[in-house]
């Protein structure tokens, strides 16, 4: 769909992100995992227009409404699956009323391009899907029986582990490579630029690197701001408009995500969970955790489980 679509509230703020910079999403790693897979509702703090390095395979399960890929802007309805490129901007906005939820109404997968290509010097038949990675860039919409086997994989991606869980992310991969032309549509114009700078990315990159290294002890802002040759009240701007949001949040987050991926995925103490999350004090990660959940680590613990999947 172009840019001159009727006039509807939703579009308008469609053609008005469209003009604006999205913001770069963090992807936090996700230990001893291919990936991440999440499952969130709308609104949702990670609904909203951004990019990031990782590919992402995005099915929209409940709703309609207004997508933008790239510089794309479309109608959705529940079941569409797109592939999005590395770096391209993209955002779904649902027709929901004030104060409406729609629960699980996405259901993502997002992936490294970089792991693709590390791990065909170990399996040479994933050079198979560089010409995948390569369309990638322009976003693509799948739909028939494609759409239809690689959502199967994706919502068992979600509910598996080991190799298990490796055995349908390839054959989500598959899906995806090997759909015919007429079930698979490339959305966004060629060219489409990712919205940040170079530098930006280079020194968001070289920040993110020193937090995943020492996510489970110090991370010093003063270190980090030295590495990148700013003061710590420079550097502290300087991510804040370039990823949208502060950096002590984005530690946080961060650290609070590898604390649900432990409690879910492990059976080690809270106090270990706590100090593996980089919390020295016990009743400070049990403070946090309750302000971003609403539930007790313990408390979160027995309510997902060690299998379930993580919602974002």
């Amino acid at each position: 769909m172009s840019l001159h679509t009727p006039a509807h509230p939703h579009a308008e703020r469609a053609r008005r992100l469209v003009r604006q910079n999205a913001t770069r999403e963090i992807i936090p790693a996700v230990p001893d995992q291919t990936g991440r897979w999440l499952m969130h509702g709308y609104p949702d703090p990670v609904a909203r227009w951004n990019h990031h390095p990782e590919l992402e395979v995005h099915l929209l399960q409940y709703g309609s409404g207004w997508y933008i890929v790239g510089d794309r802007i479309g109608r959705y309805s529940p079941g569409q699956l797109v592939l999005v490129g590395s770096n391209l901007p993209h955002n779904w906005i649902s027709d929901a009323g004030p104060g409406e939820h729609i629960a699980d109404r996405d259901v993502v997968f997002q992936f490294h391009p970089q792991w693709v290509r590390d791990a065909q010097a170990l399996i040479p038949e994933l050079a198979t899907l560089e010409p995948l990675l390569a369309r990638s860039a322009r976003g693509i919409e799948y739909t028939g029986a494609a759409a239809a086997r690689a959502t199967e994989a994706l919502l068992a991606v979600g509910r598996c582990s080991g190799l298990e869980r490796l055995h349908h992310i390839t054959a989500l991969l598959h899906s995806l490579a090997d759909a015919p032309p007429h079930e698979c549509e490339l959305l966004a114009s060629p060219g489409i630029a990712p919205p940040s700078d170079g530098e930006a990315a280079r020194i968001v990159d070289i920040a993110m690197r020193e937090v995943f290294t020492n996510l489970h002890g110090t991370v010093r802002l003063t270190a980090i701001a030295a590495r990148v040759g700013m003061s710590q009240s420079g550097f502290s701007r300087y991510f804040a408009r370039a990823t949208g949001q502060s950096f002590s949040d984005t530690l946080r987050k961060l650290r609070l995500a590898k604390a649900r991926q432990l409690l879910e995925f492990t059976d080690d103490p809270i106090t270990e969970v706590a100090r593996s999350s980089g919390y020295s004090n016990l009743s400070n990660f049990n403070r946090q955790f309750r302000s971003e959940h609403g539930l007790t680590p313990s408390e979160y613990r027995g309510q997902r489980g060690r299998s379930g999947p993580m919602r974002g």
